[in-house]
Formats: structure tokens, C-alpha cells, sequence
């Protein structure tokens, strides 16, 4: 593999000042020397020089490297900002060192139950090494967007879109875990490129539209179902310390067949959605 070589290029203001101050003497000279040929074509061969040195010079801008290469070979990456010189034979590639967002198209994948969802992400990404950047994939920035959605979609794979078991991980109750998850797989597709990853989460998460309607309505179920368990142990509850109670103070005596109407009529009045309608015994407690 290809490691990074940080290159030291020196200031670019000199030569460009040398360079403009040769130009100008061999301009003079030709003006002043064209009797003598010799003379002309040595001014002429100095100033052709001249501006081949020209091409040494290169501008690096904050928060990039100019990769260098000398006829197909790495020989390093200048990451000083301002106007460098350097050989004049040397070919420069820009690579950009700032902080870059991405976000993935959504994609259609089956999760670990297999229920079709959509789920997106934004990874925030760095060339960290502009010599891999440049030399151990083909396009970079490509290479990114590629494997971050490969990494997305075997993420989502390994988890079901809702955990039903306790303690079960899941895309949608776990998303801090999930984040680093994504995180790390995508660092490690991404370290041959030369590139950190700062961050990486999941931007959007959604059943596929053609079940979507089918897992509302099996989640409004598991919702009904979790509130009328708290409201059966809420009128059990209920129903006993009213037994306990009438027991305590003597307010009445009642057999088991009494009690288990009782129980009966209370859990009915506690557990059901419509108010109760009373009835009005005016005999005798059996009748």
C-alpha cells in the first residue's frame, strides 16, 4: 500500500519573482542583440527555461494536499497552504482534506424478520491520507458513496425494524447503539481509502409502503393490548382491597358464590370502555 509522504516545498514567491525578473532580461536582450545570432538563441533557450520553471509552481489551498508525483512516481504530498515550488517536472493532484457529508438514497432492504423497510444515512467523512486516497482506489469520493450504502444495507439485515422480545436490539428502539454499529463498519470498508469517518446515524427509517398500513395497525394493537393489562392489574387490585375493606369492617357477609358475582360485576365495571349502567336490587340480597 501506498502511505503518505509529507513533502516540504519552498515558498513559491521567490522563484515566481526570478522567474518574472529572467523573462524580463532575456525580452531586453533580444531587443538589443539581434545582430548576433549565437546571442539570440542563447536568450531564446533561457527564456523557453524560464518558462518551463514556471510549471514548479503550484497553490495549495487550507485543508488540502497536493499529491506529487515525478513520472508515474509517488514522491510526496505537500500539505503547506499558500503559492509552493517545487520540480517543474512534477505532476500535482489535489486532494481535498476537508470534513464532507453524505447521505444515502433510501433504500428498499428486508430486515432481520424480513419486513421490506426503507432506512438512509449520513455518514460525515475525512481524507485523513491523501496518498490512499489517490493511489489505492479509483475514485475516492465514489468509493465513499459505494460502500457506506453497502455497509447501510448489511446493517440493516441484522436487526428487525421493532424488537418484540425484551432485550432485544432493534433498528428503531436502539439507535444510539445502531449508530456506532454503522460507524465502525463503514470505517473499516473505508480505511484502505485513506479516510476517516467522523460520524455516521441513520437519517430515515420507515416500514415499505406496501406493509405500512399492516404494521400500524400491529402496532396500535400491541399498544391496546399493553393498556388493558395495566387496567386488568389496576382493577384486580381494585377489586380485592374492596374486598379486604367490606371483610375489615363487617359490612356485609358473603359467601364465595356472592363473591365471585362480586368480583365479576366490579372487573366488568373497572374493565370496560362504556359507563356502567346500575341496577337497583330492592329484595333481598339473593334475589
Amino acid at each position: 500500500m501506498v502511505r503518505e509522504v509529507e513533502r516540504k516545498a519552498m515558498s513559491g514567491i521567490g522563484p515566481l519573482l526570478l522567474q518574472i525578473a529572467v523573462a524580463a532580461a532575456c525580452v531586453v536582450g533580444l531587443i538589443f542583440a539581434r545582430g548576433n545570432p549565437w546571442v539570440v538563441v542563447l536568450l531564446v533557450l533561457v527564456l523557453v527555461a524560464d518558462f518551463i520553471s514556471l510549471s514548479g509552481l503550484f497553490i495549495v489551498n487550507p485543508n488540502e494536499a497536493k499529491v506529487l508525483q515525478l513520472f508515474g512516481k509517488y514522491v510526496g504530498s505537500v500539505r503547506d497552504p499558500g503559492l509552493r515550488f517545487a520540480n517543474p517536472f512534477y505532476t500535482g493532484k489535489a486532494i481535498s482534506l476537508r470534513v464532507r457529508n453524505f447521505e444515502s438514497n433510501k433504500l428498499k432492504v428486508n430486515d432481520h424478520d424480513g419486513s421490506p423497510i426503507e432506512i438512509a444515512a449520513v455518514v460525515v467523512w475525512r481524507v485523513v491520507d491523501s496518498a490512499e486516497a489517490a493511489f489505492e482506489v479509483d475514485d475516492y469520493v465514489n468509493y465513499v458513496h459505494v460502500q457506506s450504502e453497502a455497509a447501510l444495507r448489511n446493517l440493516a439485515t441484522q436487526y428487525p425494524y421493532d424488537a418484540h422480545e425484551e432485550g432485544k436490539m432493534s433498528l428503531r428502539g436502539n439507535t444510539q447503539e445502531i449508530a456506532e454499529q454503522l460507524k465502525s463498519e463503514v470505517q473499516q470498508r473505508l480505511s484502505k481509502a485513506g479516510v476517516e469517518v467522523v460520524e455516521a446515524r441513520i437519517s430515515h427509517l420507515a416500514y415499505a409502503p406496501e406493509i405500512a398500513g399492516a404494521m400500524l395497525r400491529r402496532q396500535q394493537a400491541g399498544a391496546i393490548i399493553a393498556a388493558r393489562q395495566k387496567i386488568v392489574e389496576g382493577a384486580v387490585g381494585m377489586v380485592e382491597m374492596a374486598l379486604q375493606l367490606l371483610q375489615a369492617r363487617q359490612v356485609v357477609e358473603l359467601d364465595s358464590e356472592r363473591k365471585a358475582q362480586m368480583v365479576s360485576n366490579l372487573l366488568v365495571v373497572l374493565c370496560g370502555e362504556q359507563e356502567a349502567q346500575p341496577v337497583i336490587n330492592a329484595g333481598s340480597i339473593h334475589q
